[in-house]
């Protein structure tokens, strides 16, 4: 049954619709996972570590196709809120253009820059040739990883989170499949990694391009943006700065993860990586869900802001609350049990390592319990059009909280610290999203 963005929504109908997209991030992460356990034990765990060493800067570069995937359907589901739904699609005509000419011009600077990056982050003579191969594989699918961060959002604004979970199921199967077909079959090593990976991301990219410039019935459809350059640039600056805090949250990230792969290098090389890099696999699963959740419902939220229906803007908030805790009780305790049979299917090879990762889950499984809240925060704010507050967040959870922690919570429990320091810097974040959801409740009245 087809749920319209305008509806009331109870807890049935607002699971039911972000349910694809939950879904959606699921997978995603979950291919990544099957990536990592091809390379792990079929490739060996150097070429694991260094996958998980350069991994972050990869990130960074295609990072902008997060920020105008949620940014720019923000904009774009107030703008069908408000009735307007020919500029709609300009608009979105206009950001992916602008997301296929960012693509091209970040690919060919970012191949240049692998390798003296890779040594800056500590790659070792063993590690830097398959940290420089595998990246400037990846890279050569630039665009269309770009293009499918932005239509990950954008299917959800069209109402079209079912096609957008297909279209994932179907890039996932690609990279699954090609992944024992290139490494465990063909014996391609890293190299049959990097291109089942990219393979995927053309048909994650590609697919929804076709459709959305094929004629369809949804409320989107690409079209020549026809606007002035001034309004374009307008428009690509709102969605900038109402993105930011996407981006920041993916810059973030990587930028903090290069920092755990520095202080995990120092206190216990090689190992340290490959073992985070697990956690890393894992915790991208779960922290999928409070994405999904949020991607799912941000248009909802951003339909009914711009309709000024602020009943259903606090029914809304109550129940993504009141979901993100039952569902951070649920994760906080399946990691808890699946820490052991995980960590043997990964690195079961290698008993130091294999102990060193079992115990790392174990202290790393409650930051789950905090987690979604400063996702859930962070996205409301992004529907409701603050960016500033949104990036706040983002800014406050990923990275200043993250970095302060990660630091010196080592000084205390060595390398214990760091797998506490996730926990840390979610407990503070929960914080702050609370602090601004009540400061700012009477502007929006969604309290």
């Amino acid at each position: 049954m087809h749920i319209s963005l305008s509806e009331h929504f109870n807890y049935r109908k607002l699971l039911r619709f972000t349910f694809p997209s939950i879904i959606m991030m699921i997978f995603t992460s979950v291919y990544g996972v099957v990536d990592g356990l091809f390379v792990s034990n079929f490739v060996g765990k150097t070429p694991f570590a260094a996958i998980n060493l350069i991994w972050p800067f990869l990130m960074i570069l295609g990072c902008g196709g997060f920020m105008i995937g949620t940014g720019g359907s923000a904009l774009v589901s107030k703008t069908m809120g408000e009735g307007d739904g020919e500029k709609a699609k300009r608009c979105f005509s206009l950001l992916v253009i602008t997301t296929v000419v960012l693509g091209i011009a970040i690919t060919i600077p970012g191949m240049f820059l692998l390798e003296p990056v890779a040594v800056l982050l500590g790659a070792d003579e063993a590690m830097l040739p398959y940290c420089v191969t595998y990246g400037r594989i990846i890279l050569a699918a630039q665009t269309a990883f770009m293009l499918q961060g932005v239509f990950q959002s954008f299917l959800v604004t069209a109402e079209r989170p079912t096609l957008g979970l297909l279209v994932t199921v179907g890039a996932g199967v690609t990279n699954m499949v090609l992944d024992f077909l290139f490494i465990a079959v063909l014996d391609w090593g890293l190299v049959g990694a990097a291109l089942a990976t990219i393979l995927s991301q053309v048909v994650g990219g590609v697919v929804p391009l076709i459709y959305f410039l094929l004629p369809n019935k949804s409320p989107l459809r690409l079209t020549r943006p026809r606007m002035k350059l001034s309004e374009s640039l307008s428009v690509i600056g709102k969605v900038s700065v109402n993105g930011s805090s996407e981006l920041m949250t993916n810059i973030s990230m990587s930028v903090v993860s290069m920092l755990y792969n520095y202080q995990l290098m120092r206190l216990a090389g090689e190992d340290g990586i490959a073992a985070y890099g697990v956690m890393m696999y894992v915790s991208f699963v779960f922290i999928a869900v409070f994405i999904g959740f949020a991607i799912g419902s941000a248009p909802i939220v951003g339909f009914h802001y711009g309709a000024g229906n602020h009943g259903e803007l606090k029914s809304l908030l109550r129940k993504s609350l009141t979901l993100t805790v039952l569902t951070g009780v649920g994760m906080a305790a399946l990691s808890v049990a699946l820490a052991t049979p995980l960590s043997g299917i990964f690195v079961g090879y290698d008993e130091g390592l294999y102990e060193l990762t079992r115990r790392g889950f174990l202290l790393y499984s409650s930051s789950f319990l905090f987690a979604g809240f400063g996702i859930l925060g962070s996205s409301f704010f992004t529907a409701l059009g603050n960016g500033v507050v949104s990036a706040a967040i983002s800014f406050l959870r990923t990275l200043l909280f993250q970095v302060a922690a990660v630091l010196t919570l080592p000084i205390f429990f060595d390398i214990d610290g760091i797998w506490l320091s996730v926990t840390a810097a979610e407990i503070l974040a929960a914080g702050v999203t609370f602090a601004f959801l009540v400061g700012m409740r009477r502007r929006y009245k969604y309290m």
